[in-house]
């Protein structure tokens, strides 16, 4: 689709390398990567494609670029069955920097399905390795927050409806903690099109950063929606571990690439992360186990993902 072949172009001008069968619906590639230059480029989906997809793509290749690199990724900021740009910012890039990196992610356009026509430019130098991670320990909510967004013809009353149905949601569950939704209409010259949705994340005492998160839709009541993302989030508090079921398959590549040992507690496994294991087992000489979490409480689903990374040393450095 799109999105995917965008994804492919990205890393071909990335590392100057060929792409045969790049075309929509093409069900074979053959790709033979070169060196990974960094630089500025363009990724357009020309579509409602995630940008957050593409981002994923790219970023294992520029961290092991020659040079800094700046990407100018083009689509949808927040879209179905993809990472909301909102959730990239506030959930995977303080965790995923806990590797050893940074990275500058500036929201320039939101956009919303069906057009896309949203942009984000992502700035990131390269490292000269991956320090592994171990994220084993919750520790306890201590605050909630998030935003509930309308853009174009929506009026702000839906936000504010999102948000309240969230936060009644929660405190069913959670009583004792404040919680912050800021209702937000997005300014017009920031987005593209029309949409609506939510994130709500909770921070622990330990630094972990879980979250639930919906978006609007035609005939999709408000109340609805926030109730989504706060059900998403309660049943991700519920297991016990230190991240939620998006971060977990978005952090097995940056795992298989540290040198040493990282532990991440998790909850069920995804059939996202069973993937990712496979084929980051499949191209380098990472290993991972999946053990069950023994908690002393056995109402708790959670599991051990652990890996001995490859130890990626950047050539370039």
């Amino acid at each position: 689709r799109p999105q995917h072949l965008s994804g492919l172009e990205i890393i071909r001008d990335l590392c100057e390398g060929k792409l045969e069968g790049g075309e929509i619906g093409s069900t074979e590639i053959t790709f033979t990567p070169g060196k990974i230059r960094g630089g500025t480029h363009i990724a357009d989906t020309k579509t409602a494609g995630s940008v957050c997809l593409l981002m994923q793509v790219a970023m294992p290749c520029v961290l092991f670029a020659a040079s800094p690199s700046e990407l100018h990724l083009k689509g949808g900021t927040n879209a179905e069955m993809a990472p909301q740009i909102d959730y990239t910012v506030m959930v995977f890039k303080p965790i995923v920097e806990k590797f050893n990196f940074t990275f500058n992610c500036d929201i320039k356009k939101r956009g919303y399905y069906p057009q896309g026509g949203g942009e984000v430019v992502v700035q990131m130098s390269p490292v000269k390795e991956l320090t592994p991670i171990n994220l084993t320990e919750r520790g306890t909510v201590t605050k909630i927050y998030g935003r509930a967004f309308v853009a174009g013809a929506l009026p702000i009353k839906l936000a504010k409806d999102m948000s309240a149905a969230a936060v009644r949601c929660i405190r069913k569950e959670i009583r004792d903690l404040y919680i912050n939704i800021q209702p937000v209409r997005e300014p017009d010259d920031q987005a593209f099109g029309t949409g609506s949705g939510i994130i709500i994340v909770a921070e622990t005492s330990t630094g972990c950063l879980l979250a639930g998160s919906s978006l609007g839709k035609r005939g999709k009541n408000s109340d609805k929606v926030g109730i989504e993302a706060a059900e998403i989030l309660l049943r991700n508090l519920k297991h016990g571990g230190t991240v939620d079921d998006s971060l977990q398959d978005q952090l097995i590549i940056f795992m298989a690439l540290a040198k040493g040992v990282s532990r991440v507690k998790s909850g069920p496994i995804t059939l996202h992360t069973q993937t990712a294991i496979h084929f980051a087992e499949q191209l380098t000489k990472a290993k991972f186990t999946v053990t069950k979490s023994e908690e002393e409480d056995p109402s708790k689903d959670a599991y051990i993902i652990e890996c001995q990374g490859m130890g990626m040393v950047n050539p370039n450095l």
